[in-house]
């Protein structure tokens, strides 16, 4: 049988900074030369004292460390003990031919990634990549843990306004009610004062509830949001961070054109890519942001993005920096997939998120050395969330119900869970009918399962047939696509079927929610 061909395991970076600690330039020409050999791209600085071991890791920020054992002033354990000092993940290769195999147990034990034997350096490139990619996605893992605490960090502080905003009002609302009834002695003037008193300190405490009751849910209140404004107040906050050698330019072709949508959302979302840009550009270049309106037809539209045509709000953030490759747009919405050192691989995740709850499109256009464009696209002449801005939305609050949604799309499943829970649900992901029966079995029945239609699995009639056969006799919301709606014939028997279209419009999935629950029993 033909021998399988050996690929190299990839590179998490383009050009790798290898800082090299050996006394002897043939041995070091040694290790270049296998580098080279398995076609690593690399820059390489050789030291062999401590004095300029330190000097290059602060300035050179390698990306991994070969060093020989001994040297004559310096060792290996010594520049291991300095890295570690400093770093306790970067990857520290011994590459010696006195290492025995004690000293290599010893040398593992104190922090080193691996050891090659100049005797035997075949091993040398690939194990580089190895401690490369592990490197990289032992900082995967840490980020996501710390994004991780800082969600639990957040929700804690939810529960917190939450709990705090419902008793507040419970009692500033019998203050208003004093202030009101004290107004209404016009003969006595010192008790009118005192009731407009107490009922102006009593509406500004429930503004204060409503915002900690917002802040709990993370609700979003629609409002008319000004083209001319919004990029006027995104220009201001970029007057600090953008270089005197970025030139910003901004171009906007109605500035009195305005929309529903969420002014602080669509800022941040705008602040995220401006920013990202400027990092681009280290060199200096143009920033240019643009608003314009343009006419989009269905078939721009992908599969799982609002698919209404008509008027649409096109605001774009480019650059003229350094771009992006294909590898990199594949990957570029990944949760915690970043090019940056020290991002958190979310910005554009949340910008995606925030442009589809306002309905909306994000495209980009990039190549390397050819800068980057991102186009966000929000639809005109409809509201926010389709609901009336200012209408009461606390009828449509969860009391901490258990709804298990049944999803298999990632990014909807996990927009949807995020969602219910802001709005006071306990809500637990499922992205099959699988995980979903496993959940139950491992959980028990849930107050109302929320389930997509068009799953291929495990489909939703098999899910839903497997979930009555659990136990389960209670509502289901089933969300649907208007143009290919579900044979309900072929559907199990369900008591209380809802169907909701998607794409998802939150206040509507909301209060089908209250209806399915409240119909309980």
């Amino acid at each position: 049988m033909p021998e399988k061909p050996n690929i190299p395991l990839p590179l998490p970076f383009p050009r790798i900074r290898v800082l090299q600690i050996e006394d002897s330039q043939p041995d070091a020409e040694l290790v270049i030369s296998e580098l080279e050999a398995d076609a690593i791209d690399f820059d390489v600085r050789l030291v062999d004292d401590e004095t300029g071991y330190l000097r290059e890791l602060e300035d050179f920020k390698p990306h991994i460390v070969l060093s020989d054992l001994s040297m004559p002033g310096f060792s290996g354990e010594r520049a291991l003990e300095l890295l570690r000092e400093r770093d306790r993940d970067l990857p520290f290769i011994y590459v010696s031919a006195t290492l025995g195999e004690e000293a290599a147990i010893a040398a593992l034990r104190n922090g080193a990634t691996d050891y090659i034997l100049k005797q035997n350096p075949a091993r040398l490139a690939s194990a580089v990549r190895r401690a490369l990619r592990e490197h990289e996605a032992q900082k995967a893992q840490r980020r996501a843990e710390a994004e991780l605490i800082r969600a639990q960090r957040f929700e804690s502080l939810a529960m917190l306004a939450g709990g705090l905003s419902h008793d507040l009002r419970n009692l500033l609302q019998p203050l208003l009610l004093a202030g009101e009834s004290l107004q209404d002695y016009q003969d006595d003037p010192r008790l009118a004062r005192l009731g407009k008193l107490v009922r102006d300190c009593g509406r500004r405490g429930l503004d204060m509830v409503q915002s900690m009751l917002s802040f709990a849910r993370g609700a979003r209140r629609a409002e008319q949001v000004r083209v001319g404004a919004l990029l006027d107040a995104l220009n201001l906050l970029l007057q600090g961070s953008v270089p005197r050698n970025i030139a910003l330019t901004l171009a906007v072709d109605d500035p009195e054109l305005s929309f529903s949508g969420n002014h602080t959302e669509l800022q941040q979302c705008l602040l995220n890519l401006s920013l990202n840009a400027i990092q681009a550009m280290p060199g200096g270049g143009e920033l240019r942001i643009e608003a314009a309106e343009q006419a989009l037809t269905r078939e721009f539209f992908l599969d799982g993005e609002s698919a209404d045509e008509g008027r649409y709000l096109r605001l774009s953030v480019a650059d003229t920096g350094c771009g992006m490759d294909a590898a990199t747009l594949a990957h570029l919405y990944e949760p915690f997939y970043t090019t940056k050192e020290g991002g958190t691989g979310l910005g554009l995740l949340s910008c995606k998120r925030i442009v589809a709850s306002h309905g909306g499109a994000m495209r980009v256009e990039s190549a390397p050395e050819q800068g980057t464009c991102f186009h966000l696209y929000l639809p005109l002449g409809v509201q926010f969330d389709d609901i009336p801005e200012g209408e009461d939305d606390e009828r449509l609050l969860g009391n901490a119900e258990r709804v298990l949604v049944v999803v298999e799309e990632a990014a909807q499943l996990s927009l949807l869970v995020d969602t219910l829970d802001a709005w006071g649900y306990q809500a637990h992901a499922s992205q099959s009918g699988t995980a979903a029966l496993q959940w139950i079995e491992a959980h028990g029945v849930p107050d109302l399962v929320v389930m997509d239609a068009d799953m291929n699995l495990f489909t939703g009639v098999r899910t839903l047939a497997a979930l009555i056969e659990h136990g389960y006799r209670r509502a289901v919301v089933l969300l649907t696509r208007p143009d290919a709606p579900p044979d309900l014939g072929e559907m199990p028997e369900v008591e209380r079927l809802y169907l909701v279209d998607k794409p998802v419009v939150t206040f509507k999935l909301l209060g089908t929610l209250r209806e399915a629950l409240e119909g309980e029993g």
